[in-house]
């Protein structure tokens, strides 16, 4: 086609436009003087009824679009499932076309701010399950969020499923920091008590249990080597009932080691005297300094041994395990304003920071239970020291971090013990190996403690038997046979060998003889030996 050609074709389109414009003038003017006749308008009312007309007009036909277009496009899009909390789920999916989209878990950790708000979890990475307890999400994130984000948005996140934050139990996972698994109970937690263990059940765990999780399973610690534990919580929470079990649990899954026991509460462990190598019910801080003597000085002899094994090359000594465990421990660090008074609470702040820091080492734990997690309840150099956390009911949070650590709030899904219904005994927030778990402790009927104290009685006097016998075996089997529970010092002596004449050299011998100093009868008069003081010593000896 040439340009001459163009140009007329262009000309003789622009002389049709005219004259169609000139037609549309000449029909619009003829319709404006129809309405202007028909009304008996003037020549502008006619105008502006013609112009709101063609208005309307035009609105009507641009909202039948949009209604024909939004149905056309709801009948292509795939159906989207909703398992998670009630909500608005228009966004989940939006207009933007792609794999469907779990709507009711989107926008649950959308508006908790755990993902972004353009973000959304797929439908197909989506697992849901129904438990006994509840409802088990397991999920994947989007890949710029991991499962930090998640923990530290659980308040929220709780919120959007209608529920507290004590009903959501999160569990992450050691192949993908995207993965992560989410139980929401159906019932606030323990609102129903589950069955003690059964011995069996303990025995089988790969640790020491300390009580039930949200699902009735057991939960506790792979080991007490090299870890200690702090016990803290308001009074009346269960706290001596907790660890009355987890004592339970020691002697059957350590079955032989070494029980010190300070009774501060004067009858909260009195259960396990007759198995423990030292017994003391007292709130003296006097006595606590003597029992911290005794402990240390097993510590460095085991350092000693340790370090002689080294010196001439041979294998590690194997330590039998020791367990120190002091219930109300924070009476213990309170003087009565007297100068002795300040100094021996001073000395065992440092034996305390001694034997709980230096000792694990040498397989001796600490366990302390305090009902006044304050900040000068037990000192600071002292808590410190603990890798094990439990806490139960407390009002404050700055009571929470005395007693769980100053950075636990921090950590990923803390729980806050103030959430905690404090009329259900023994529920604690158990922060080990860096995570946090909502349990509830054992309650171990009487006989049942009976019975396995006196089954690790029973192994203890059989192991005893068994060892060559020594003059503190052998004064025990003396005392056994005559069946008494003290002997004075003049009665034993000669029975062992030990004839001096003077009463001070005959007792300094059998004294060194023995390993163990004498004590008096009940009037505190005679000087003698009680059996469980022998007793003790001949099982720390072993």
């Amino acid at each position: 086609m040439t340009k001459k050609s163009t140009q007329a074709d262009a000309e003789e389109e622009l002389y049709a436009q005219a004259a169609g414009a000139i037609g549309v003038l000449c029909i619009a003017a003829g319709i404006l003087a129809a309405i202007k006749d028909k009304l008996g308008l003037s020549w502008g009312g006619a105008v502006a009824v013609a112009i709101g007309a063609l208005v309307a007009l035009g609105y009507a036909a641009w909202w039948i679009r949009t209604r024909i277009h939004a149905y056309l496009h709801r009948k292509t899009q795939p159906a989207v499932r909703q398992d998670g909390p009630a909500g608005d789920v228009t966004a989940a999916q939006g207009d933007v076309p792609g794999p469907p989209v779990h709507a009711g878990l989107t926008t649950a950790l959308s508006r908790a701010g755990a993902i972004g708000k353009e973000e959304v979890v797929l439908d197909e990475d989506v697992t849901v399950k129904q438990l006994d307890v509840g409802t088990l999400y397991k999920f994947l994130l989007p890949p710029s969020r991991t499962s930090e984000d998640v923990g530290k948005h659980l308040g929220p996140i709780a919120s959007m499923f209608g529920v507290t934050r004590l009903h959501l139990k999160m569990e992450t996972s050691r192949k993908s920091e995207r993965q992560v698994r989410l139980l929401v109970l159906k019932e606030p937690p323990f609102s129903r008590p589950f069955p003690a263990p059964t011995r069996q059940e303990i025995a089988d765990f790969a640790g020491v249990p300390m009580g039930h999780d949200v699902t009735g399973k057991l939960v506790g610690v792979p080991t007490f080597d090299k870890a200690s534990l702090l016990v803290g919580g308001m009074t009346q929470t269960g706290k001596t009932t907790l660890v009355n079990g987890i004592i339970t649990c020691l002697l059957i899954a350590y079955g032989d080691f070494d029980l010190y026991l300070l009774d501060g509460k004067l009858c909260g462990l009195t259960e396990f005297q007759k198995v423990a190598v030292r017994y003391e019910a007292s709130d003296d801080p006097a006595v606590l300094g003597s029992m911290l003597d005794e402990l240390n000085a097993r510590v460095d002899d085991r350092y000693t041994k340790m370090q002689e094994a080294k010196r001439n090359r041979q294998p590690a000594p194997v330590f039998k395990p020791v367990f120190f465990i002091i219930d109300e421990a924070a009476d213990f660090y309170v003087d009565n304003g007297s100068k002795d008074s300040q100094e021996t609470v001073r000395q065992n702040e440092d034996k305390s920071r001694k034997l709980v820091s230096k000792s694990l080492e040498s397989g001796i734990s600490t366990i302390m239970m305090t009902q006044r997690p304050s900040n000068d309840a037990i000192p600071v150099k002292v808590r410190d020291q603990f890798l094990y956390r439990l806490c139960l009911y407390v009002a404050a949070k700055g009571t929470a971090k005395v007693a769980l650590g100053d950075s636990y709030f921090e950590t990923v899904a803390p729980i806050h013990p103030a959430l905690l219904d404090p009329k259900i005994p023994g529920q604690a927030v158990l922060f080990a190996g860096g995570s946090s778990a909502l349990i509830r402790g054992f309650w171990f009927a009487d006989e049942f403690i009976w019975r396995t104290v006196d089954e690790v009685l029973a192994k203890q006097h059989s192991v005893i038997s068994e060892v060559p016998e020594t003059p503190l075996t052998r004064a025990l089997r003396i005392m056994e046979e005559k069946g008494v529970e003290f002997i004075p010092t003049a009665d034993l002596a000669p029975l062992l060998d030990v004839t001096d004449t003077s009463p001070s050299v005959q007792g300094k011998r059998l004294s060194k003889l023995l390993g163990v100093p004498p004590g008096k009868d009940e009037k505190g008069v005679v000087r003698g030996y009680w059996v469980n003081d022998l007793s003790a010593a001949a099982k720390a000896s072993r």
